[in-house]
């Protein structure tokens, strides 16, 4: 589809560029590679594999790849990770798995891990072990920036690829398979975990075409399989599966292999690699019909507030301006009765100041941040890129904040002009530390991978206090220095007599009323983009949430319209109701 194509639009430039060296963006040059004894300057023979935290839909809690008795790689350097991977818990280690490309390699031994149950420490490590795979743990590897994913024929005669594969399975007491267990009829032993000690790898390629240049990965697939290695030292990949019994004791070896072999893919091009895992993930369709509820409830608020403004206020206006006597001039009636009330300063007028401050930071560092998402910028393929653009932007974004914050403030009379910037710099930002630090301090005794380390934190802090607070102070100066907002009524020097409420006009209601409108219209995207984050999938369909998003923008304006009429039409009832008896 062309907005999936749209995603990636800059790594197509990129790629289309490469021959004249030209700007690439960070994370999306594309890499080059040639068989062993053909390297050259622009292109290389070895094939890195890395890999990333573990995480389940049954946990909450990701963990390290270090955090598991797995065959490590020695001497290797991490990758360096930006502040949005660090933020999103995502921990990339090099791993011992080494490829040369083109180069087919059967069955090749990894490690051997034993483990000696009468010993505490070993049996801590396989107890970890079984209950990561009770709870389906999954891994996620990474080759040339791209997923290696594990494809599966689900309902429907649809192919799903997923960026990651479990560790193993388990076969309950009762003989049911859980999970993965179900793709081998050979795991069939009851209450005993099967582990995925082998992985079938399969890297698929297309030649540049200026063949000098090599070869560019475009696909990197695997199929998890499980064999108890008779011969450590010599396998030979064959034979029964590796189980592991939950009562079992003495010594347990496993034993870690791989395969790999290379094919050659014309079809599919560098910069659309990305698409075969996009496309397994059947939601364009729900995503449309997201699309079309919002747009009904739009033209619902539409219809209701044109015939608002145009019937009902054009004959109140119509009928104020063909008063003719003094005496119908000094009767008042219809929502005209409290005009010179609308406009009063609130008695909350502080907090509400500080409120439009910070939403109008959130406000346009979302649309920015989309925006640059719909560009391909942020797409999946850049990872970190989509949270270091918010969290950037939003730094960048105090000054907005403290003008409008100031500028409201002194429009509602308020003097406290110290008082509002404080609390427009550290009120929204310091409860959302605040939440996040002890969420932070859960994960980090909990050992997961998802806690923020030490450093980034004093980073965040920096960024906060150095950057974020003095842009505000800016901000807020410019905003007290700038003339009030003009009314179009005067308001009364003697406030009106509240009178009692009607049931829908009190807060709790309002609230309720006013945001069931909005919620219905993004609750479709909400959904995927908690799926995403909660269920480890990947959220690439950027085009239709910014769509949403204006269109959430253009609902909670006419809402709000909707409501303040609504409210002002209570009270005009009620005062004439009073004013008749």
């Amino acid at each position: 589809m062309p907005l999936r194509r749209l995603l990636l639009v800059a790594a197509a430039l990129a790629a289309a560029a490469a021959p004249t060296a030209a700007f690439y963006l960070p994370g999306l040059a594309p890499v080059n590679f040639c068989e062993a004894g053909k390297e050259k300057p622009e292109c290389k023979s070895g094939i890195e594999l890395f890999v990333n935290r573990l995480d389940s839909v049954e946990s909450v809690l990701p963990y390290e790849y270090t955090a598991f008795d797995f065959c490590q790689a020695e001497g290797k350097k991490r990758p360096s990770e930006n502040l949005g991977q660090v933020l999103f818990g995502e921990r990339i280690e090099p791993s011992p798995y080494r490829f040369t490309f083109n180069k087919k390699e059967i069955c090749k031994s990894v490690c051997t891990k034993t483990y000696d149950t009468t010993k505490p420490e070993d049996k801590q490590k396989l107890d970890f072990l079984k209950k990561s795979m009770l709870l389906n743990y999954q891994h996620h590897w990474i080759v040339d920036n791209m997923p290696v994913t594990w494809c599966y024929d689900v309902e429907d005669g649809q192919r799903f690829c997923n960026p990651g594969f479990p560790i193993g399975c388990y076969i309950t007491e009762d003989g049911r398979p859980k999970d993965a267990c179900v793709i081998n009829s050979e795991f069939h032993e009851k209450d005993t975990f099967y582990i995925f000690n082998h992985v079938d790898i399969k890297i698929y390629y297309h030649v540049v075409e200026n063949e000098a240049l090599g070869a560019r990965l475009v696909a990197a697939k695997l199929e998890p399989k499980s064999y108890k290695h008779t011969h450590p030292d010599n396998p030979d990949c064959s034979g029964v599966p590796m189980d592991i019994s939950n009562k079992a004791s003495g010594e347990v070896k496993i034993a870690y292999t791989y395969s790999v072999t290379f094919h050659e893919e014309k079809t599919i091009r560098w910069a659309s690699r990305w698409d075969y895992i996009l496309e397994s993930m059947p939601h364009t369709h729900i995503q449309w019909f997201s699309i079309m509820n919002s747009l009904v409830i739009v033209l619902f608020l539409s219809g209701m507030v044109a015939m608002i403004m145009l019937r009902t206020l054009h004959k109140d206006i119509a009928r104020y301006n063909q008063m003719d006597s003094t005496e119908d001039a000094q009767e008042e009636f219809g929502w005209k009765l409290v005009h010179g009330d609308i406009f009063r300063p609130p008695r909350k007028g502080m907090l509400l100041s500080v409120f439009l401050g910070s939403g109008t930071q959130i406000l346009i560092m979302t649309f920015v941040t989309l925006f640059f998402a719909c560009l391909g910028f942020l797409s999946p393929a850049n990872r970190g890129a989509l949270m270091t653009c918010a969290v950037v932007l939003w730094v960048l974004l105090g000054t907005p904040a403290g003008y409008v914050a100031a500028r409201f403030y002194k429009s509602f009379g308020g003097e406290k002009w110290k008082t509002n910037v404080l609390l427009t710099s550290f009120l929204c930002p310091g409860i959302v530390f605040a939440d996040f630090f002890i969420m932070n301090l859960i994960l980090w005794g909990e050992g997961s991978s998802a806690a923020i380390p030490f450093g980034t934190l004093v980073a965040i802090l920096a960024l906060w206090f150095c950057i974020s607070v003095p842009l505000t102070f800016i901000g807020a100066y410019f905003g007290f220095k700038k003339n009030a907002i003009e009314h179009p009524v005067r308001t009364n020097q003697i406030p009106r007599q509240i009178p009692e409420q009607s049931f829908y006009t009190k807060p709790l209601p309002g609230i309720i009323m006013g945001g069931i409108l909005p919620f219905g219209c993004i609750f479709i995207q909400l959904f995927f983009i908690l799926n995403s984050i909660w269920s480890h999938q990947m959220y690439y369909m950027f085009g239709f949430l910014f769509l949403v998003f204006i269109i959430l923008v253009i609902t909670c304006s006419e809402a709000t319209i909707l409501l303040c009429y609504f409210h002002l039409c209570a009270e005009v009832s009620v005062l004439n109701l009073s004013f008749e008896f």
